[in-house]
């Protein structure tokens, strides 16, 4: 069983984006996946809720709770754990969550702001013995981008002085919203224009394989 901490400091930065759309993706080529819901929120949760009304879809279950409790009710078959985690977590509510993950992903968003937000983030981060010991690998994934402006080309150039590589770059949608709504992904479609977001996924689940 691999489990993948979607965290970030920064709220609606794209960590439900990230994690609904990464769960479809491995669901959809057969395997079982759970997304433990940690925010209070409950978007991830929700949209499993949703998912399962679709019955053409493979399924993603939707759980919540604390690590222990959470980990303790997994289903034994299960393949892929998905970890959406709140924002502003600290470094004693993430500690948990991270002894168990085998990877972690950051979406950042191309603004001053969340650069801020999230270097600060990155340097707790650093100083976490999970990532220390290099039990988990952290990449870092930018969100909402707009690949043909100067200004998304200048955000990836500055993502790649942080201190964790860019493993991913999701252009700006609102397909993704959408689609989140219905409890959808962007993996459960095949037209041309989905497919080419398809394709900025190609990195991050390249570099997941890599690292689980």
């Amino acid at each position: 069983m691999q489990t993948i901490l979607v965290a970030s400091s920064k709220g609606g930065c794209g960590k439900t984006t990230l994690a609904t759309n990464l769960a479809a993706a491995r669901a959809q080529k057969g395997r079982n996946v759970v997304v433990i819901d940690a925010d209070r929120q409950h978007s991830s949760f929700n949209w499993c809720a949703r998912r399962a009304e679709h019955e053409h879809l493979p399924g993603v279950l939707g759980m919540d709770g604390s690590p222990s409790q959470a980990f303790d009710r997994l289903p034994p078959d299960t393949d892929l754990v998905i970890v959406d985690t709140p924002a502003g977590i600290s470094e004693y509510q993430l500690t948990p969550w991270l002894e168990r993950a085998d990877a972690v992903l950051v979406p950042v968003l191309p603004s001053v702001i969340d650069f801020d937000a999230t270097g600060g983030f990155l340097e707790m981060l650093h100083g976490m013995e999970p990532v220390k010991r290099r039990k988990a690998p952290v990449g870092l994934v930018g969100n909402r981008l707009k690949p043909w402006t100067h200004a998304s080309q200048d955000a990836v150039e500055r993502l790649r002085e942080m201190s964790f590589p860019v493993v991913g770059a999701l252009r700006d949608s609102q397909a993704y919203v959408l689609l989140t709504g219905l409890g959808k992904s962007i993996f459960d479609y095949a037209s041309e224009h989905v497919r080419r977001h398809q394709d900025d996924w190609r990195r991050p689940l390249r570099w997941i394989a890599r690292n689980t």
